[in-house]
């Protein structure tokens, strides 16, 4: 059967080009290792069901119609135009389509000079990893948890040739494609979905990022292994989660929620997430940095103006969460598919 694909197929926009994954599924169509995206076209299309999506639509629609000349993705903050490129009708109504879309969770962001300064700053992760991993160079990329897509932006910083993000979060997908809309020729896409929609043995990925994810799985292991399935042959796992000091097989499960949140199943010591690597059927398996997360990487800003860590940890003892638990502490793995 032949497959026909057009604008109108795949643009979910009326009218317009702001939801468009037309040329991510043109690649599918003639690039082997990415078939599978094919099959997707339906859950992306039912995936922008949502109440707020009308309102977002016309956010996206406004947004005013400019061409950067300047994008830096190499910097701590991704740039994408600058303040010369834009007048100041245009920057005020910029800036607020962009509030309007907050909060903003990762970043951050110089968009013609509007700075979006996000309540993380993402770019401090991506130092910690970005000089021990394998080169993104020509590399296909799958990041787990995108939201709206910084990391994926650095990645293609590092010269990656294909970057496919999903994030279930739907307004994180909207933040995305206000960039995307700017620079549309870039080879990197945020689909609007879990990791529970994504075929099992894609078996094509150069690397895969899961960051911030894992502790929200009820099943660590079902992660684990359904991860090595979207990796080629000796493809490399980013595996980046929180971590309580401990010996191996230690593990906390909150009674109920962990720093304010519900979904924190639970938290293991470093030596335990080596050993469920390996048990996995990873290989060349390496703990490269463990950080404590303090206001200076996560707070409340401006873009995201509700609680942040400040909120979640015991005011007299910030070595405790708010619950009594030790406080977050994140530790970056690498490991290899066999």
């Amino acid at each position: 059967m032949r497959i026909v694909v057009s604008n109108v197929q795949f643009r979910f926009i009326p009218g317009g080009k702001m939801i468009d994954y037309s040329d991510l599924f043109e690649i599918a169509l003639s690039e082997p290792k990415l078939k599978w995206i094919l099959e997707l076209h339906p859950k992306i299309k039912s995936a922008f069901n949502h109440g707020d999506f009308e309102k977002w639509e016309k956010l996206l629609i406004s947004l005013p119609k400019l061409k950067p000349n300047k994008i830096d993705f190499n910097s701590d903050t991704v740039i994408i135009g600058s303040n010369e490129e834009i007048d100041n009708n245009s920057k005020e109504l910029l800036y607020s389509n962009l509030k309007q879309l907050m909060p903003w969770r990762k970043g951050p962001f110089n968009l013609f000079g509007n700075f979006i300064d996000s309540e993380w700053r993402s770019n401090l992760k991506w130092d910690r990893l970005k000089n021990a991993i394998s080169p993104l160079d020509g590399k296909s990329v799958l990041d787990i948890g995108s939201g709206n897509g910084y990391y994926g932006w650095r990645m293609l910083g590092q010269n990656a040739e294909t970057v496919i993000g999903i994030d279930p979060y739907l307004l994180s997908v909207i933040q995305f494609f206000v960039f995307k809309n700017y620079i549309p020729g870039k080879p990197f896409w945020v689909l609007p979905f879990g990791i529970e929609t994504l075929p099992n043995n894609i078996s094509s990925f150069d690397t895969v990022f899961s960051m911030g994810i894992f502790y929200h799985r009820r099943s660590p292991f079902d992660h684990l292994i359904k991860l090595k399935t979207f990796l080629r042959e000796g493809g490399e796992l980013v595996l980046e989660t929180l971590i309580i000091d401990g010996k191996d097989g230690e593990v906390l499960v909150p009674h109920d929620r962990y720093a304010k949140m519900r979904n924190v199943w639970f938290i293991p010591s470093a030596i335990t997430i080596e050993s469920w690597l390996k048990r996995s059927g990873y290989t060349n398996i390496r703990l490269i940095d463990i950080t404590k997360t303090t206001e200076t990487e996560q707070r409340k800003t401006e873009w995201m103006d509700y609680e942040s860590l400040d909120s979640f940890l015991n005011k007299k003892n910030h070595d405790l969460t708010i619950e009594g638990y030790p406080a977050p502490k994140r530790a970056i793995f690498i490991a290899n598919s066999p």
